[in-house]
């Protein structure tokens, strides 16, 4: 077991000696008891639905090695284990995250924007991973919580960090790229994602131009150059310091495409990149996942990573659950393909899906499918902006539109009267009619905010076919 934080480290961190000597040096941290493993530092957060104080037993069971507690609630825990007493624990596993990135030699790269944030997070680890050892936040981590807990998490011997941050409300980036201190800032797009909590789009790019704001002295900004806002985020980067290396299709870009060619499961690429041509494999379809490998590669080489070793990375790197992962179902008359970009939606990502589904290609009699739920945040002009999307589904070639949820509904309306199959208020109501209609050679592709819960019904569809169930 390898150590991550020694005692006297933790008690420098927290201003707060242990109720009891640690058995052993901590060799990881952890906000969660169910996934908790043996040796970890259990940090006790308070959240809106539950309290990490009423499962610090059940961390202690699991093998922690010790628990950060409130003050309050140390003397009734105390017999557990090892405690680490504090004001607030939130506030302690930030100073936690501090010291992490005060002690590292790490090169630091933070990802931002409103869409493909965690999609561009992978793919910096997989190229960096090529280079040295790379230490990256898990899942989504991008919050008040998951940005701290990410860089408590990493290790000394960490060569190279990647953080995502995201946002809904202005001033939430600025505390935590100051506390990642990163070399290197990322911002994919800008579209109008949370809008109803920020007002406009301008709005927006100011809330993500806070990036820029932790940049280390002679940092990089990797924008995407054909992206809305660039000119408004280029000159907040300047303006903090930050060099700007812009990727897209332009001439003068440092990142520039030449060509792509689709190619099972994946891109071939073409590209210009800081005066080099480069030709390298993508292990994920789509011009906007391209795209944004361009940008991440110009990030990994402000690292000083080696620019070869990220290219040839990118062959291995393959879409998530939720961000494009496909996977084949077993129709009573064939295979069937479904894209599952579940994970989350707004207008920008709802057409960068379409454009994919329409460069898939349905086997013989195959149709290409919709599934398309509620896009959520969006304000007072939600359902002007779903109708809209209905020239993008005719644009995509898409045989069929399943829908679910109110906002939905106005593009069910607006596609043509050919094209509509069914549409339900929630999207559990739908399963049984998508299962029913899926058959061999189709493509489907399934994507919705969190809120519309298009996840569980990509999960209902696997297992129904799994099961040899088609309708």
């Amino acid at each position: 077991m390898t150590a991550l934080w020694s005692q006297a480290e933790l008690t420098a961190a927290f201003g707060a000696a242990p109720t009891a000597p640690l058995g052993a040096p901590v060799s990881g941290v952890s906000i969660d008891s169910r996934t908790l493993e043996a040796g970890d530092l259990f940090i006790a957060i308070k959240g809106a639905a539950h309290d990490g104080h009423d499962h610090v037993a059940r961390a202690f069971e699991s093998g922690a090695a010790a628990a950060v507690v409130s003050r309050e609630r140390a003397g009734r825990l105390a017999a557990f284990g090892p405690l680490f007493a504090v004001d607030d624990t939130l506030g302690a596993m930030e100073r936690l995250g501090v010291a992490a990135r005060a002690r590292s030699n790490a090169r630091i790269v933070v990802v931002t924007g409103s869409v493909g944030k965690t999609t561009v997070k992978e793919m910096l680890r997989a190229m960096l991973s090529a280079c040295g050892a790379t230490h990256a936040s898990a899942h989504s981590y991008n919050n008040h919580w998951g940005v701290p807990l990410t860089l408590a998490r990493m290790a000394v011997s960490a060569r190279y960090g990647v953080l995502e941050i995201g946002m809904n409300h202005a001033g939430e980036i600025a505390p935590l790229t100051r506390m990642a201190r990163p070399h290197a800032a990322l911002v994919t797009t800008i579209a109008p994602v949370h809008i109803e909590y920020l007002g406009s789009i301008e709005a927006i790019a100011d809330a993500k131009a806070e990036i820029f704001l932790g940049v280390e002295p002679g940092g990089a900004a990797a924008l995407n150059r054909d992206a809305p806002q660039f000119e408004r985020l280029a000159k907040a980067a300047v303006a903090h310091g930050a060099r700007v290396l812009e990727f897209g299709r332009g001439a003068d870009c440092d990142a520039r495409l030449i060509e792509v060619e689709a190619i099972d499961g994946g891109s071939r690429v073409t590209a210009r990149v800081l005066g080099r041509e480069l030709s390298f494999v993508l292990g994920a379809p789509g011009v906007h996942m391209v795209e944004n490998a361009l940008g991440a590669l110009l990030a990994a080489e402000a690292l000083g990573a080696n620019l070869d070793a990220c290219a040839s990375a990118l062959e291995r790197f393959s879409p998530q659950q939720g961000r494009g992962a496909r996977f084949s179902i077993t129709t009573p008359d064939g295979p069937a393909i479904i894209i599952d970009e579940s994970y989350n939606a707004n207008p920008a990502s709802m057409r960068a899906a379409l454009k994919l589904l329409a460069a898939a290609k349905p086997g013989p009699k195959g149709r290409r499918i919709a599934v398309i739920g509620d896009m959520l945040e969006l304000g007072p002009k939600a359902k002007a902006m779903h109708a809209e999307l209905a020239a993008d589904l005719s644009a995509s070639r898409v045989d069929l539109l399943f829908g679910a949820g109110p906002l939905t509904r106005a593009l069910y309306d607006a596609a043509p009267a050919s094209m509509r199959a069914a549409w339900a208020e929630r999207s559990n109501e739908l399963t049984d009619e998508v299962a029913r209609a899926l058959r061999g050679g189709d493509i489907a592709m399934v994507k919705g905010s969190n809120g519309s819960r298009m996840g569980p019904l990509v999960a209902a569809l696997r297992d129904r076919f799994a099961h040899g169930a088609g309708g």
